[in-house]
């Protein structure tokens, strides 16, 4: 007997039934919104319509002109909305882990037009051992597990760590955000000789200011990486994100 048939298919979301396979239902995977065009080309900051005139690869938002980031390009798989918020919180909090697999292939296809492929490294945003024995996993190490199978590159999941546990950012300003991420995150000096002149993905679950980026990035340009591209499942429209 057909194991569907024994135990059918359901969304991983909202449970509803699916007629073959896995994922999300039509109604869940509507209501995803999915970044599109006219968008900074660098940060996927989705820009006003009427930037559809100019020629895409010189549309940049006004923050990326203001503040060049320190990064190559952002990779998101949706922009931040209910919908991604109940797919994050599902597999952060909720121990949904199966939910990698999906949410990895959608970051992989935004990944390869980012021209990310074999020969680059995969890092995953680090959590400080004390959460990590808590939660039981790393969301990130998983995503960034699953994107290495889908792209054909290696995950170094251990090339950053934290050095001290801080405060959790959730309603924090931007400027507050870096203050607490200031120094937080260094190479794991074992690491620190595979990441030279490396090109690097550095993998998150979401993208919010920029703060935790933006202290990684530090890290690895320390450790003389060739370039970073982020990588994120969804990405947060607004603050600055450089």
């Amino acid at each position: 007997m057909p194991l569907d048939l024994i135990f059918p298919p359901r969304c991983a979301l909202c449970g509803a039934a699916l007629a073959m396979g896995e994922g999300l239902c039509a109604a869940c995977w509507s209501s995803l919104a999915l970044p599109g065009e006219p968008a900074c080309q660098l940060c996927q900051r989705p820009l006003p319509s009427e930037a559809k005139s100019h020629h895409a690869e010189h549309m940049l938002c006004a923050p990326c002109v203001e503040k060049p980031p320190l990064h190559k390009g952002v990779a998101a798989a949706t922009l931040y909305n209910d919908t991604s918020r109940r797919m994050v919180i599902a597999f952060k909090y909720g121990r949904k882990v199966a939910l990698a697999r999906l949410m990895g292939r959608m970051m992989a296809a935004r990944a390869k037009a980012r021209g990310v492929g074999e020969g680059w490294l995969l890092v995953p945003v680090p959590l400080h051992r004390w959460r990590l024995w808590g939660r039981g996993f790393n969301q990130s190490a998983l995503l960034a597990r699953e994107l290495a199978q889908q792209i054909g590159a290696s995950a170094l999941v251990d090339g950053l760590h934290r050095l001290r546990p801080t405060r959790k950012l959730g309603g924090l300003g931007a400027e507050e955000r870096a203050r607490v991420m200031t120094g937080v995150i260094g190479v794991h000096p074992r690491r620190a000789k595979a990441l030279q002149g490396a090109r690097v993905l550095l993998v998150d679950d979401v993208l919010t200011s920029g703060a935790t980026t933006d202290a990684c990035i530090h890290a690895l340009h320390s450790a003389g990486v060739a370039e970073v591209v982020v990588a994120c499942f969804a990405r947060v429209d607004g603050g600055t994100l450089a």
